[in-house]
């Protein structure tokens, strides 16, 4: 059974999609305008981001690097991460187990 569900304000210029989810893994999308961040945070969840389109830099746990288009990394369960967007552009996120706080 595919179920949709909405896109809501995440940050201010970002928006956040759940795509799919089951208990044990979550598939989100994040949309960003220029400049907008996503907050430096952390969660138990591991997470996987790949880089659907624009370009973003990263900082996690103090190191920082820059993202574009068909780049994919694992972000650690407890590791403090956020972004800046540099190129609008949208985030794939993955989340083991799923954010219960995302629905």
């Amino acid at each position: 059974m595919l179920k949709t569900y909405p896109e809501v304000d995440a940050d201010p210029g970002v928006r956040r999609q759940v795509l799919s989810e089951n208990e044990q893994l979550m598939v989100v999308a994040f949309r960003f305008q220029k400049d907008a961040q996503g907050k430096l945070h952390n969660h138990p969840h591991v997470q996987s981001t790949y880089v659907q389109s624009g370009r973003f830099t990263f900082t996690l746990d103090g190191e920082a690097f820059e993202v574009g288009p068909g780049d994919s990394f694992v972000i650690p369960s407890e590791a403090r991460h956020g972004c800046t967007c540099l190129e609008p552009g949208t985030l794939i996120d993955t989340f083991t187990p799923r954010r219960d706080d995302f629905l």
